[in-house]
């Protein structure tokens, strides 16, 4: 029996073990040791989402000495709560896109190193401590994460949808009103709010079925 390797990110960030591999891929440096056990949560500042498969890569082995750590998201807006932004290269137009949008929202930080110096200000309040932000249901957009208790739940029309590593579940209805912490950055959260939509699942498909039962 294979045990899982633990590269599954959840919308917070941290990584933990789970069979299902998801619909984004990414990384964020070597996390790993010579014998496969995560050792830090980051090595870069250069958090990326990309696709599953770009030109027919095959990749080697996956977490193999000295090389990044090969990360898995249920979707993209897992990666974007979890902090991740599109790669430069195997998802290069919605890269130009993304800093299109980013320039709107930030005159002046137009480089990848600019971008990401924030991205790593807003997701992290510390090395080891997440940073939430305060809203209302009612501000956010369809696609961002909040935490209900101690589990991330993903907005979408009028409902919050818990996550696992397997998919979505219903929540409840959402409260506009009531006031939330938010775990996507907010930055990321404008991108939502402007109809982010890049080459990559934004939401699994396992949210249309937790919103019909």
């Amino acid at each position: 029996m294979t045990v899982p390797l633990q590269n599954r990110v959840t919308p917070l960030g941290d990584l933990l073990a789970a069979s299902e591999r998801g619909l984004v891929y990414g990384n964020r440096g070597c996390l790993h040791d010579d014998q496969g056990r995560i050792r830090r949560t980051y090595a870069t500042r250069r958090w990326i989402a990309c696709r599953l498969e770009f030109r027919g890569r095959r990749r080697r082995r996956l977490m193999a000495p000295g090389r990044y750590t090969e990360l898995f998201f249920l979707d993209e807006a897992t990666a974007l709560a979890a902090g991740h932004r599109p790669c430069a290269e195997c998802r290069r137009e919605d890269y130009v896109h993304f800093r299109e949008l980013w320039s709107e929202l930030h005159s002046g930080q137009g480089s990848a190193d600019a971008i990401d110096d924030q991205l790593h200000s807003e997701r992290l309040a510390s090395p080891r401590q997440r940073r939430l932000h305060e809203t209302t249901l009612g501000e956010l957009p369809d696609g961002a994460f909040v935490l209900q208790g101690s589990t991330p739940c993903l907005l979408l029309g009028s409902r919050l949808l818990s996550w696992s590593p397997g998919g979505y579940e219903d929540a409840g209805p959402i409260e506009a009103s009531r006031e939330v912490r938010v775990i996507t950055p907010p930055s990321l959260v404008e991108l939502l709010r402007r109809g982010w939509r890049g080459a990559v699942p934004l939401i699994h498909p396992s949210a249309r079925t937790a919103r019909s039962l």
